[in-house]
Formats: structure tokens, sequence, C-alpha cells
């Protein structure tokens, strides 16, 4: 993929993973009211200047460019998670190593970073988010960004990874993305099956924000279901996702795990930057 910019590749990751037919999930044939295909694919292109850009620029300024470049082209939320990952990996030189480098990119965070970041938030305005005590993006940081998403970190998956130097996106979603228990599996294939055993064995913090923690450890536990049912292609597995997927949509979409999606866009941004997943490339134009 070294002949597809870093923006390149984050619109790539990014229409992978909404094309891909996930459980409770916008994907081709399955779309939200007011929530669309197009608009998470238009949104994937917006993005990509900012993600070129993140090399040379604070977190901050990133994720304010690429929100602010979504809003342009939709009316909703459709990528403010993805962005908050994408753009500290964005920020790592090619060369560099993404376990070190987003590191070293966490490291470099400040205070205006944090203040970048909250207004990119509530510019997005991700539904959910209620109020808490201590980070409340309502009003003003007061320490640098990775800080204030520590104070977040055990309630939102995202704001996880800057507390653990992605270790759920690098450590566990990329292996899982290049899984030698799935042989002969389509790249949407892996990402169902990534995206279920991401479920089973984290609750989407979006549901538990919409729904409460008893809806998201059940969620968790129709994931385990599905794994349990046999292997992708396998009649049971297929049935079983199924249900699973109609009872994610059932009560409005509120049951939708966006979080996880958010973790599986920036699993398949690494896995295409470091060529752990490879797409066919077209033959030379003679």
């Amino acid at each position: 993929m070294s002949y597809l910019t870093t923006g390149q590749l984050a619109t790539l990751a990014c229409t992978l993973e909404v094309a891909s037919p996930k459980p409770g999930n916008v994907h081709p044939g399955a779309e939200f009211d007011g929530l669309t295909l197009v608009d998470f694919l238009t949104s994937a292109v917006a993005i990509a200047p900012a993600m070129d850009a993140a090399v040379n620029q604070p977190i901050g300024e990133t994720v304010l460019q690429a929100i602010r470049a979504t809003r342009r082209v939709t009316s909703t939320n459709t990528n403010l998670g993805t962005v908050l990952l994408l753009a500290p990996l964005c920020a790592v030189p090619r060369g560099e190593p993404l376990q070190t480098g987003v590191q070293r990119v966490l490291r470099r965070s400040n205070l205006q970073d944090a203040h970048n970041v909250y207004e990119a938030i509530r510019l997005a305005q991700p539904g959910g988010l209620g109020r808490v005590e201590q980070g409340d993006v309502s009003q003003a940081p007061t320490a640098d960004l990775v800080s204030m998403m520590r104070l977040a970190a055990s309630r939102d998956m995202v704001a996880r990874q800057y507390n653990n130097g992605f270790d759920d996106v690098l450590g566990t979603v990329v292996p899982w993305l290049a899984d030698g228990q799935a042989p002969g599996l389509s790249v949407a294939d892996r990402v169902v099956l990534t995206h279920v055993r991401l479920m089973a064995t984290h609750p989407d913090s979006l549901i538990a924000r919409k729904c409460g923690d008893a809806v998201a450890r059940e969620s968790a536990k129709r994931a385990a279901s599905v794994l349990a049912s046999g292997r992708p292609g396998d009649a049971s597995y297929q049935r079983e996702l199924r249900n699973f997927d109609a009872w994610l949509r059932a009560d409005g979409h509120r049951r939708n795990p966006g979080t996880t999606a958010d973790l599986i866009a920036a699993g398949l941004f690494a896995a295409l930057r470091d060529g752990i997943i490879a797409l066919p490339r077209p033959a030379p134009v003679m």
C-alpha cells in the first residue's frame, strides 16, 4: 500500500469498514434514518487531507480539521471516534513502527490539543455523550489531551486507546484481522469476524452510553453466541449473525455498536499501512 498516501489509506480503511456487513452498523443495503452509506463514504473522502497533514501538525489540529471537513459534507456524526483514532496513527511517519511511533506522538500532546479535540467533539455532536463531573466537553479542558482522555478511559474504548498506547487496536484488532484461523476469508468476512470477536470481548461503549451497561453486556453475550455457533460460512454461524444483527437494529438502532466500528476502522488503517492486509494490485497501464 506504499503507493497510496496516508490520507488515501485512511479513506480506504473507512471505506472497507463501512462496506463490510457488520452486525448493527450501516453498510450497503442497511442504513439508518438520517444516516446513510453515502454519508460515511463522503466523510471518508473528506478527512483525507487532514490525515495527510497529520505527520506535520499536532493531533488536536488534525482532529479538528477532519471534523470540520466532515461537517461540510454531512450534517450528522459519522466518524468522530474514527477520526480520534486515526489522527495519532496517521501522525506516525510511514517508516516508523506504529507501536512505538504512536506512543511518541501521544507523549507530545498538550493543552491546545485538548482544546481542539473538545471543539471537534462539540462540532460533531455525538450521541449519548451525557454529562460527567471531570472532563466534560461543555467545559474547557484543564490538562493535556492524553490526561483528559484518561478521565474517560474506563467508559469509552476510543479514549482508552490514548491511555494504553493503542494496545486494543494494534495488539488485538490488527492480529485478528490477519488471524490464521480464518484462511480463505475475504477482507469483508475478516472484518465482520473481528467486529463480532471485539464485541464479545469488550462490550461496546456507545451501546453502554446510549442504552446502559446491562444492554452492552447483553450485546457481548450475544456476540459470543455467534462465535460459538460455528465458523464464517457455516449455516449456523450465518443464522446467529443475522439474529444478532436484527437484535442490534431493534429499538430504533439505539444498540448500534459504533465504538467497535471505530476500532475496526483504525485497525484496518494500521493493517493496510503495514501491508498486513494486501488488496489486489492492478496490472500496470501500458
